[in-house]
């Protein structure tokens, strides 16, 4: 049987609906992390309320869950190589529930916080493992597509958590929306958690665990037409890997890409995208839209960064890294200007049209350059030897800055008046 037609037939027959089945699994954690992450957003004047907050506690309490992704980010690694992706990705469901329903049962400030502190974790966990485990069990010539899937999905979450906060907002009173909002975060992940059982395991971490029978069974169920043959590449693969762990990051001949993944995970965050993400009902306030108003007009956000995340998914092979970084930075500079001077002349009251369609050109920009090329950038730019340790140097600057920028959003626009 030649490749072609081996290939054809795990494309088409069970060993296919595994992977599919397998990847859109793994992919629900990414569309919790996005729903988690902005689910915060309908709720901050609520918090405000309930628990007495200043606006310095209130981007603490929306930032304390980024604080738990920069952690969770780090600290999964290793325990996804000692008992496996399957595993992690049960306890990640287990955490992203009792999150919510830690959320949504908190009688103190403090339990609100360590709830949000637990859902950063599980985040931080599944923006690592998720890909993981898709790129572990996919066929080569379909990795890269069904990895985007857990990237899709997260932008899927934000927009879903918008939705889910505006029709809460309508039939639930005031007080208890809140809990409403953070806590039905449960229901997707009680129904992730269950999906997972049903899933298999990485054969590679099989291999790596020297399990080989187990990685053989997967492989067989996956309908790997060489099955043999895989498991000796994925042996050799582990054999010929560099030893990253003697490789020193910070040294002279990695001085560019150091500076080039600080600064593009910097400027991300620094563009204002998470002060957008977790506070645009407030923004819209601000503006003088009533709060339902308030909502839907999120909803139109978080629309716009769907769509534009598609749209970059086709074109960023096609045009290159620097173009789109270039071509939304431009755009994403004259919609804030266009912005920033609706709020200062007062051009923002009554309706906020004109902060609207800035926002929407604003969020159009950045999700079709920066918010889609920064992990394929830092993923890029480093050679093979410390590839691991730069991109963790990027998802660190980047987690840290989006934790500051949540946390001082709410100060920063008490500062100035609005």
């Amino acid at each position: 049987m030649d490749s072609d037609t081996a290939q054809n037939i795990r494309l088409t027959g069970t060993g296919f609906r595994a992977v599919i089945h397998g990847s859109v699994v793994a992919a629900l954690g990414g569309l919790l992390f996005g729903f988690d992450t902005a689910v915060i957003s309908g709720t901050t004047e609520a918090l405000k309320i309930r628990f007495r907050l200043d606006s310095f506690w209130l981007g603490f309490t929306v930032a304390i869950a980024l604080i738990g992704t920069v952690v969770g980010s780090f600290a999964v690694g290793k325990p996804a190589d000692i008992v496996g992706r399957k595993k992690i990705l049960l306890l990640l469901a287990a955490l992203y529930f009792v999150s919510a329903v830690g959320c949504a049962i908190s009688t103190t400030w403090t339990m609100l916080l360590a709830a949000r502190l637990v859902g950063g974790l599980a985040i931080g966990g599944a923006s690592v493992v998720a890909p993981m485990y898709i790129a572990e069990i996919s066929p080569s010539r379909w990795r890269g597509r069904l990895v985007a899937i857990s990237q899709l999905n997260i932008v899927i979450g934000i927009l879903l958590s918008y939705l889910s906060n505006y029709i809460v907002a309508q039939y639930i009173p005031i007080d208890l929306a809140w809990r409403w909002m953070l806590g039905i975060v449960a229901i997707p992940s009680a129904i992730f958690f269950v999906l997972i059982f049903k899933i298999v395991e990485s054969p590679r971490w099989l291999v790596r665990a020297g399990r080989l029978e187990e990685a053989r069974s997967v492989l067989t169920q996956l309908e790997e037409p060489e099955v043999e043959k895989e498991l000796r590449d994925i042996q050799q693969s582990m054999k010929s890997l560099p030893d990253q762990s003697g490789e020193a990051l910070f040294q002279t001949r990695y001085r560019k890409p150091i500076l080039l993944a600080i600064a593009i995970a910097l400027f991300n965050q620094l563009s204002g995208i998470n002060a957008v993400m977790y506070y645009a009902p407030k923004i819209f306030q601000m503006a003088g839209a009533a709060q339902g108003s308030a909502m839907l007009q999120s909803i139109v956000i978080g629309s716009v960064l769907l769509v534009f995340t598609v749209a970059a998914m086709f074109f960023i092979d096609r045009f290159g890294r620097r173009v789109l970084i270039m071509i939304g930075s431009v755009g994403m500079v004259a919609c804030l200007t266009l912005v920033a001077r609706a709020f200062s002349t007062g051009n923002g009251l009554g309706g906020g049209a004109i902060i609207l369609a800035g926002l929407i050109g604003y969020i159009a920009c950045f999700a079709f350059s920066s918010g889609a090329v920064i992990w394929v950038f830092i993923s890029e730019i480093f050679p093979n030897a410390v590839r691991a340790k730069g991109q963790a140097l990027g998802s660190f600057t980047h987690w840290f800055m989006a934790a500051v920028v949540s946390w001082t959003f709410p100060v920063v626009a008490d500062i100035s008046g609005a």
